[in-house]
């Protein structure tokens, strides 16, 4: 539900009869084990008389603490982008930042996985394999071949009940929030079963887990949870069960003939929905056979026909199912061939290049698919041959068995070829840095009079953090003694500090505060401070990599930079990306343009800015399409915070609107 960022109100803080109301609403909803003397039913009145008021308040704070706020939120849901409204309640535990710990949709609440992490068995737990995982986290339901450690299944897990769902390589930590679709509970078998079992609600990772008020990427999920965890015996007790039932189906004296085994290349995965791998890995364990030149071309006809096959399955409600024409050849190599080739083993990798084929380069597999009326290919600049139409109904796209692909996590890609497109960005020195953004101030002359003679604590000479410039004027006022008797928030002006605030080259105070200041000869501390540190320090910044001290850094005058990605339409009605002032935070534009190349399927150039100088040029990286948020999560990934980024749309406003900056 949360897959793209809902319009969240401002929030409020929550009357404490209201949280308490709520609170017993999800103790009855959830049934939450409650000691008898301490039901909710029970008169408030009566729990500072008894025991049960420590039991019942103490449940109370730890499902919805006393800090709670609330606001109503609106998002977008199900591939109709259905409107949804509901109410969101954010609380923080000690020494934790404020999040979201439950919503509400349609009078019905929902734990936020922050929630659950503190809460076991707070709603029933099912399993499925961790790559079964991943996809939900993308917003696809949990098919019922997908469900591991079962039957039996947990007893509360009935259709429409809330449950958690956790992979089975970390099992007692919930990382899904969805619905039971199906009794889930009363399966006898799920191997041969169809359908959906669960509808995935919230996951670790969307956009309400990475909701903060103070702008904080979401807390990452533990590696084990105490509470959650399956002992090693009803373990082995869940995976003898799921051996059992394989077997059963296996069986050949169970009444039928065993039929022969169905080619690896027809099987389907209907764990998920889009996904066409096997449940588990099954590489062949007997000794591997040099492929013939047949197979290897046959492996690569069929990576392309699989490309346009997730392609049609993801992108339904698009005429050209997610693809920009004309596709030039190093796009189809890198983004619809490689990653869709079985290679399963090392051998397979070795021998599936395209140097291995019978057409020796892209070129001559274009020409070849076009042959065969799958797709219409045009030679452009001489040489290139681009692909401008793809026939969809051809039967050799609509009859496609997908078949097992490596996972994702081990290595798919082939030796180094002759096109440079598909090297992998995997060695980006930038992926995975920490960036630290520092603010530093410069006083004036005048200023610095007020100040001890001392080298600042950053080791960088008269450059003082705002803190710490805050904390040593406040140190003179108490030294002057120009801290007011009657208000310790009031400071008194002397001559020196009515020069700084109004300097005699400035034009007489008009304001109704500025007067006031004048009457009274007093100003808060605050406001003093605010007004030194605006009008007689000069800003600089300085950006620590890692590890790097402040010490070592050498601050630059000015505010901090930002980078900026803007959206522009061109050639009439299409969007450009282009993404700039990536060389401040250590990013390389080619290698970003490169996974960008990948991530969004859109041909990418990397080029100067426009307006920068020659011998200090500065990267551009454009991107065919609105690729805004694959840009975010790009340098998110590159240590970049999401405030240090500058959004401007120029395409708002062509007919009457205004572009904005945002």
């Amino acid at each position: 539900m949360f897959k793209k960022k809902p319009n969240i109100k401002p929030l409020a803080p929550l009357r404490s009869s209201d949280r308490r109301k709520i609170a017993d609403e999800i103790i009855k909803e959830f049934d939450v084990d409650v000691p008898k003397q301490s039901q909710p039913a029970e008169d408030d009145k009566n729990e500072s008389n008894g025991q049960s008021a420590p039991s019942l308040t103490t449940i109370r704070n730890s499902l919805l603490p006393e800090n709670s706020l609330s606001a109503r939120f609106t998002t977008t849901s199900g591939p109709d982008l259905k409107q949804v409204s509901g109410t969101v309640y954010a609380g923080s535990r000690p020494g934790e930042d404020q999040r979201v710990l439950w919503f509400k949709v349609e009078d019905r609440l929902f734990p936020t996985v922050y929630t659950l992490w503190q809460h076991p068995h707070l709603v029933p737990l099912l399993h499925t394999p961790d790559f079964v995982v991943d996809k939900m986290q993308t917003g696809s339901p949990l098919m019922t071949p997908g469900l591991a450690f079962g039957p039996p299944f947990p007893a509360k897990a009935t259709k429409g009940a809330v449950v958690a769902v956790a992979s089975v390589e970390h099992p007692s930590v919930p990382r899904v929030v969805g619905i039971c679709e199906i009794d889930v509970s009363s399966l006898q078998k799920v191997q041969g079963s169809k359908g959906h079992a669960v509808r995935s609600e919230h996951w670790e990772g969307d956009e309400i887990w990475a909701w903060s008020t103070s702008g904080k990427p979401g807390n990452p999920a533990p590696e084990s949870l105490k509470g959650w965890e399956i002992s090693e015996e009803e373990m082995l007790q869940k995976q003898a069960a799921d051996l059992d039932i394989e077997d059963d189906e296996d069986d050949p004296d169970d009444g039928g003939v065993q039929l022969a085994e169905e080619s690896p290349v027809n099987k389907r995965n209907d764990h998920v929905e889009g996904e066409d791998a096997e449940p588990f890995e099954r590489v062949d364990m007997e000794k591997e056979k040099e492929l013939s030149t047949k197979e290897i071309d046959d492996a690569f006809w069929q990576a392309f026909l699989y490309s346009i096959y997730e392609n049609k399955a993801q992108h339904k409600s698009d005429p050209h199912y997610g693809l920009k024409f004309p596709i030039p050849p190093s796009l189809v190599m890198s983004n619809m061939v490689l990653p869709y080739l079985p290679t399963h083993t090392a051998l397979r990798t070795a021998n599936l290049t395209i140097k291995k084929t019978s057409w020796k380069n892209i070129r001559k597999l274009i020409k070849a698919l076009e042959k065969a009326k799958i797709l219409k290919s045009k030679d452009r600049d001489g040489w290139e041959c681009v692909i401008v139409d793809i026939d969809f109904k051809d039967p050799a796209i609509t009859d496609f068995k997908p078949y097992p692909l490596p996972k994702k996590d081990a290595p798919s890609s082939t030796p180094a070829t002759n096109d440079s497109s598909a090297s992998s960005s995997s060695s980006d020195p930038s992926i995975g840095q920490h960036l630290h953004l520092i603010t530093l101030h410069r006083p004036s002359t005048d200023l610095s009079a007020l100040l001890p003679t001392t080298t600042s604590s950053t080791a960088t000479r008269h450059l003082y953090p705002a803190n710490e410039l805050r904390s040593l004027l406040t140190t003179h006022f108490d030294s002057a003694s120009l801290v007011s008797s009657t208000n310790k928030r009031n400071i008194t002006l002397n001559p020196t500090l009515h020069h700084l605030i109004f300097p005699p080259s400035a034009p007489a105070p008009t304001s109704p505060v500025d007067r006031d200041i004048l009457v009274k000869n007093s100003i808060p501390r605050d406001m003093l401070l605010a007004r030194l540190l605006d009008a007689h320090t000069t800003p600089h910044w300085a950006l620590l990599r890692n590890d790097a001290d402040i010490s070592t850094a050498t601050p630059k005058a000015g505010h901090a930079p930002k980078l900026t990605i803007t959206l522009e339409t061109r050639s009439g009605n299409k969007t450009m990306t282009k993404v700039s002032g990536l060389e401040v935070f250590g990013i390389a534009p080619g290698l970003l343009a490169e996974e960008l190349q990948k991530s969004c399927a859109s041909s990418t150039s990397v080029g100067q800015l426009a307006g920068s100088s020659p011998r200090n040029p500065v990267g551009e990286v454009l991107v065919q399409g609105p690729q805004r948020d694959a840009v975010v999560k790009a340098v998110e990934r590159r240590g970049v915070k999401r405030e240090w980024v500058a959004v401007v749309d120029k395409t708002k406003g062509k007919k009457g609107g205004g572009g904005g900056k945002r």
